[in-house]
């Protein structure tokens, strides 16, 4: 007898859910490391949804005061705008994970070049979209921004430089301390119209982009397709989870447990800045700080060190690159070696057509890309520690040249294919020595760097912590293969009780909300309430998702 359908099922039915062509899942792809570009999509999501409130409530013309008035007049005010500006913030962070992850792991090699080449033109619409969103505030670090942007253009001296900045900038920023309404509100006008511009844009590429991720799936384990192109066929794909309902299932546990980090992180640091701990007051860098910095072109503003966003760091403290001979770097060669780099990286699918999907046939282009990954920690963090302070090509070579040249060699003692497949056999002597050592080198750089602090000392650990990690991983690996010891799995008893338990406490976490002032700094701990709820649902239907479909 035919089960009767549902009202659910019959709008289902009717959309053809299970017939839209979406890419099918195998049962190991359930895991958080293939879902990257969900969570980048949840955190877009819920800066547009932000966003399109705080649009209603901003006034260009009154920038700064419209902005202050949302974090202490309107109701959830602070909520949205800290959450609004995280939600950013992570889906930055998530997207250059999201990339980095998905060279490391082959996925853009064919038939995947267009969805990297895309996904390539998306990092740099976000970071494009953010830049003029931090902007908007009003505040002094917002301002500078727009001035150093601006200068940097015009100082390349290329033919239409300055129409270009008019553009972008419009009047500029001495609109911002004109008495005029108008002139102030066609500057504000100005970086809210590229902000919108460019947040469409995402969307529209992020369609084009999602289209072409359907179309041939998740990237296989190498395992499964170790060699070019790695995809799943139809028939193949027949084999495996459909779209609905498990799919469904676990991106919403994910999109609401992103959700809920971008509500709960602000809002915490909210009310960390200022507070007093053990006698100390803390006071958060301005870079992190969900406040606004001081308003442009005050007393306060003055005593106030020039940062640009903390995604631009990195490009801050190129610009105070010395050449050999001792001479600064010309505004026309950042901008050149910028245009160069992202053309470069957009097209390595072209120049690397290995056809193996092991990083180990591709040592050349792993060293590049991970050159990049740490240059653009440490140069962020240099950026932040010594901002406008010239660097020596000395000390360039100290920063990121023996760093490369450590990677260098982790990368080339990567075992071939075939080594790999013997990878699981019991740890040798050199093996053995490799871990020691490698703890050793990084335990003692640690213990020099807490007793004399150091710029160079904080940039070496990041490269022995990965030397660090390919050993103690590759060990973890092989106990596990001997069986002698495994990973703690949940039980299902255990997820059952789970679900009703984060049930209760939501419902008491409810309550707790309705007794929160609504408006003023307080109405963060709504914020931080509200978070912990969207991330238990979350947590909750991952359980759900673990009851129903995991098989053991």
């Amino acid at each position: 007898m035919e089960r009767r359908k549902g009202f659910l099922d019959s709008i289902l039915d009717r959309i053809g859910i299970n017939e839209a062509p979406l890419f099918r899942t195998p049962d190991y792809m359930y895991n958080v490391s293939y879902w990257l570009g969900a969570l980048v999509t949840a955190a877009f999501a819920y800066t547009v949804i932000t966003g399109l409130i705080l649009l209603l409530l901003y006034e260009p013309a009154a920038a700064y005061c419209s902005t202050e008035n949302i974090i202490y007049h309107v109701p959830y005010g602070p909520v949205l705008l800290f959450s609004h500006l995280y939600g950013a913030y992570i889906m930055i962070v998530l997207v250059y994970i999201h990339m980095f992850r998905n060279f490391y792991k082959g996925a853009y090699k064919k038939p995947r070049e267009l969805q990297w080449v895309t996904g390539v033109l998306l990092l740099a619409l976000t970071l494009g979209a953010s830049f003029f969103g931090y902007s908007l505030v009003g505040d002094v670090l917002g301002i500078d921004a727009v001035d150093i942007g601006s200068s940097l253009l015009i100082g390349t001296g290329f033919p239409g430089a300055t129409t270009i900045v008019g553009w972008l900038f419009g009047p500029g920023i001495d609109a911002v301390q004109s008495s005029n309404p108008i002139v102030r509100s066609e500057f504000f006008d100005r970086i809210l119209g590229w902000h919108i511009i460019m947040v469409a844009l995402i969307g529209l590429l992020f369609g084009f982009h999602l289209m072409l991720a359907e179309r041939y799936g998740m990237t296989p384990s190498a395992k499964e397709k170790p060699r070019v192109p790695a995809f799943y066929t139809k028939e193949e794909q027949e084999k495996f989870n459909p779209w609905w309902p498990r799919n469904f299932v676990y991106m919403l546990s994910l999109v609401l447990m992103t959700w809920g980090v971008i509500l709960i992180v602000p809002n915490v640091l909210a009310n960390i800045n200022g507070a007093t701990i053990l006698g100390h007051k803390i006071t958060l860098p301005l870079v992190i700080n969900p406040y606004p910095a001081p308003q442009a072109f005050t007393t306060a503003a003055e005593h106030t060190a020039p940062y640009p966003p903390w995604f631009f760091l990195f490009l801050y403290k190129f610009v105070d690159f010395l050449l050999p001979n001792g001479l600064p770097l010309l505004p026309s060669m950042v901008i050149a070696v910028l245009i160069i780099g992202l053309v470069v990286l957009m097209l390595i699918p072209f120049f690397e057509n290995s056809e193996l999907m092991f990083i180990s046939s591709r040592k050349f282009w792993t060293w590049v890309m991970s050159v990049l990954a740490y240059s653009l920690v440490a140069l962020s963090i240099w950026g932040y520690l010594k901002p406008g302070v010239p660097a020596p090509f000395i000390q360039q070579a100290e920063i990121i040249g023996i760093p490369a040249l450590i990677l260098a060699i982790i990368i080339y003692l990567i075992p071939s294919k075939r080594e790999k497949a013997n990878a699981t056999r019991p740890f040798g002597p050199l093996s053995i020595l490799g871990t020691s050592v490698s703890v050793l080198l990084f335990a003692g750089t640690l213990g020099d760097f807490l007793i004399y602090p150091s710029l160079l000392g904080l940039l070496m650990l990041l490269p022995l912590g990965v030397l660090v990690y390919h050993y103690v991983t590759r060990m973890v690996r092989i106990i596990n293969s001997a069986n002698l010891g495994g990973g703690y799995s949940l039980s299902k008893k255990a997820a059952f009780i789970g679900i009703p338990v984060i049930f209760v406490i939501t419902i008491f976490l409810f309550a707790l909300l309705t007794r929160i002032p609504s408006v003023g700094i307080q109405s963060t701990y709504a914020g931080i309430d509200l978070g912990v709820i969207l991330f238990l649902w979350g947590y909750a239907i991952n359980l759900y998702h673990y009851l129903v479909y995991v098989k053991e």
